[in-house]
């Protein structure tokens, strides 16, 4: 069988794949390689990056609740027994920060850090934040509106979600540019594109946001206010109060994911929206449909495509044998893309009904933001095609030129 794509090379008998992902033709539609993986080599090594890949639906969701493979692996083994890299010391402040990141804990450390922030992010208290999500959009908007066109992200989708969470936790708002500007640099750590400016980028960046937050934690402890820090810093949990690593590592977590993912879900889904062809006014007609064209664009444009796991002991996954410290990776994006899930893929139909999509994980580390993502989400988006009827596209989008989070760099509108 020929190449399905041409940067793209498949050994399907021994289940390895070779693919640059600094490849524009790749990380720009990333889709076209998962619909040709799911039907060649859906468990796979990738050569390039060393390590395995899963892309069923059914086997991510799974691997992902599977408590034989963790978030983090020196909690069991130390890096010398695991033949791991010493730590580099032009990352020790990132390292720190991650040391005590709920995205890189596992129980009982991640069950004491998660229940204290846990009760503000659930659905009930998020759905509060409604209107004045509504009335944020809104100002933005009348902002453009007579201009007749706008660069969304830099008008619109950068801006709402970094207001929100600085909103919740207590931060100022004038700090927007600044907390998007160390996230941006931060969230560089995590990307396959990632170089030695890049991983200096991230440990200055993490040095200056802690010593903000540091900052930040000392006046809330003097002066405790009805925000999320204070309620981190003053609530115990059986006895315990979170150490100061631990309250500046949560908040930088906080911070960036609950803004990073949704920025970029803005901008895929009104563009998905509007390459569709689809009637917006249908599609957001009432609360049911828009909550269902939601979770299709969440589906099919997920914002972040893998999540990693070690595996803590020996243990065979689809005929993969996998030994303690192997790390492996989960493909959200692509299990999302799963026929066996989802028949017609790769086509944008909101009314579907074929169950949850992976966009926000699943298990213990299910996304702690996911409801106020989707509240969002489910607001800015109506409001968003309802204030501009006749928004289209004025210019090629242009994706971000990275792979594992997906987003776009501009996205022009007109109308």
């Amino acid at each position: 069988m020929a190449e399905p794509l041409s940067f793209l090379h498949v050994d399907a008998e021994h289940r390895r794949v070779s693919l640059d992902a600094r490849d524009p033709a790749f990380y720009r539609n990333p889709n076209a390689v998962y619909a040709a993986l799911h039907a060649r080599c859906p468990t796979f090594f990738w050569e390039e990056q060393r390590q395995w890949f899963f892309t069923g639906y059914d086997l991510v969701n799974g691997l992902l609740r599977d408590r034989r493979f963790g978030r983090q692996i020196l909690h069991i083994a130390s890096a010398e027994d695991l033949g791991l890299p010493e730590p580099q010391a032009h990352l020790q402040n990132f390292d720190l920060a991650e040391r005590f990141s709920l995205l890189e804990l596992e129980p009982p450390e991640h069950t004491r850090l998660r229940t204290l922030v846990n009760r503000a992010f659930v659905s009930r208290h998020i759905e509060r934040l409604r209107p004045e999500i509504a009335a944020l959009a809104d100002r933005l908007i009348d902002g453009f509106e007579k201009d007749g066109q706008t660069e969304l992200l830099s008008s619109f989708a950068d801006i709402i979600p970094v207001t929100m969470i600085a909103r919740m936790i207590g931060i100022p708002e004038e700090m927007g540019p600044q907390l998007l500007a160390w996230s941006h640099d931060y969230v560089g750590m995590y990307m396959f594109k990632r170089t030695r400016a890049d991983e200096l980028a991230a440990d200055r960046a993490t040095r200056e946001f802690a010593d903000y937050v540091k900052g930040l934690i000392a006046e809330r402890r003097r002066a405790p206010q009805d925000d999320l820090l204070s309620q981190m810093i003053h609530t115990e949990h059986k006895g315990q109060f979170l150490t100061e690593e631990e309250l500046v590592s949560t908040t930088i977590v906080l911070l960036n994911a609950g803004h990073e993912a949704t920025v970029h879900q803005i901008g895929n889904s009104v563009r998905v929206i509007l390459d569709s062809g689809l009637d917006p006014a249908a599609l957001f007609r009432d609360e049911t449909a828009t909550e269902t064209t939601v979770e299709e664009t969440l589906r099919i444009c997920a914002p972040v495509h893998i999540f990693q796991r070690w595996a803590l002991e020996d243990v065979e996954v689809d005929g993969v044998r996998l030994k303690r410290g192997d790390k492996i990776n989960l493909m959200l994006a692509a299990a999302n893309l799963d026929p066996a899930r989802f028949p017609d893929p790769l086509a944008f139909k909101p009314e579907r009904r074929d169950g949850a999509n992976l966009s926000f994980g699943a298990g213990i580390h299910f996304c702690i933001g996911a409801p106020l993502a989707r509240l969002e989400l489910n607001t800015v988006l109506p409001l968003l095609f309802r204030r501009l009827p006749g928004m289209r596209v004025a210019a090629p989008p242009r994706v971000k030129d990275v792979y594992q989070f997906h987003g776009l760099e501009r996205l022009d509108l007109a109308w």
